[in-house]
């Protein structure tokens, strides 16, 4: 199923069924929380094309002289998916931030999925936007995260060159298709409107093949109080805000349907081993006590591995589920901050 899944999907490339326009507006909408809102701050554009000639959409925020700090986003999201760290941090860093291939405005390129690929985009865009001498705060949420791990693996050299600290946000090092506890899709209650959706009694359970079908289909995703009830109690916790569901789910509908089917595809069965022992500089983990994509036990495995290899700076378990810097913005943004304040310090006195 997984190879015909990809194979169809191959076939559409260049197909989109919505306008860019249109996902961008989903991408920026208005809320009363004042750091989910476009920053009104100018940013520089960074050109940036991939080996494969994928043209990327790297901004930049904040002072040209700032300490940097580079943001790197997971599967579906974009570089909008940052608002609430670039509204914190770009009054006195330099906050650099990309949209990764297919996602956003970047352009799919015709490479295949996979680490080489993560790893090489990410090389791309730090050897344009970031100067050398500067040594920046890399931080990755999901595929970001993996994306980090991969880059380590295939740049090793480059790792305490270009970083001075690396936080990982619900991530993992692979085997999503066998860890992840989200699917089947809805096997738990799901609360809609203080109701729990049940047939005969039970709660609805949806078969592996069905949720994986449509995972990797290339069609947009609806919006709509049930979905909003399904992201909030399957990706988000049954706590997050209205806000916060509807910033999340603007960032997920305004990604190409084409960018979510093969990413999904890619990444369902990607593993990336002990890719992390290359992060050679102090690094924090951030896992989600309530995570059903990523359960917070694949965090704690990338924990082990930079434990053995002496650079976990922190390991940190929030009381959220998938979107970390999203659901608890004010504690992440504050581990953020006290890490970006040790980033600042010259190469030669950094750990």
């Amino acid at each position: 199923m997984l190879v015909t899944s990809m194979k169809t999907l191959a076939s559409l490339r260049g197909t989109e069924p919505l306008t860019a326009a249109y996902r961008a507006g989903m991408r920026n909408r208005k809320y009363a929380t004042a750091l989910l809102n476009k920053p009104t701050a100018p940013h520089d554009v960074i050109p940036v094309t991939t080996a494969d000639g994928a043209r990327l959409r790297v901004h930049a925020y904040g002072p040209a002289d700032g300490d940097p700090i580079v943001l790197i986003h997971g599967w579906s999201c974009s570089i909008e998916y940052w608002y609430p760290q670039i509204n914190a941090f770009a009054d006195r860093y330099r906050v650099l931030t990309y949209d990764q291939r297919g996602h956003g405005e970047s352009a799919l390129g015709r490479a295949a999925l996979g680490p080489a690929t993560l790893a090489e985009d990410l090389e791309a865009v730090l050897e344009a936007a970031l100067p050398r001498g500067k040594r920046a705060v890399l931080v990755g949420h999901s595929m970001g995260g993996m994306t980090l791990q991969a880059w380590a693996a295939h740049f090793p050299d480059q790792v305490a060159e270009r970083a001075s600290e690396v936080v990982l946000l619900n991530t993992t090092s692979g085997e999503v298709r066998y860890e992840t506890d989200m699917l089947p899709l809805l096997n738990k209650p799901l609360t809609v409107s203080a109701r729990q959706i049940t047939l005969r009694g039970n709660p609805i359970r949806m078969p592996g093949l069905i949720a994986e079908t449509l995972l990797f289909s290339p069609f947009p995703v609806p919006g709509g109080p049930l979905v909003s009830a399904v992201l909030k109690n399957r990706v988000m916790n049954p706590k997050a805000t209205a806000d916060e569901v509807s910033f999340a789910l603007g960032i997920i509908r305004g990604c190409r349907p084409l960018t979510r089917g093969l990413h999904a595809a890619a990444l369902v069965d990607m593993n990336l081993g002990d890719s992390a022992k290359h992060l050679s500089v102090p690094t924090t983990v951030i896992a989600g006590a309530n995570d059903l994509l990523l359960p917070e036990r694949m965090s704690r495995r990338i924990a082990e591995i930079l434990e053995a290899a002496g650079t976990l700076a922190d390991y940190h378990v929030f009381p959220t589920g998938h979107l970390g810097n999203v659901e608890a913005i004010d504690r992440f943004n504050a581990v953020l901050g006290r890490i970006a304040e040790r980033g600042a310090r010259p190469a030669a006195t950094a750990v």
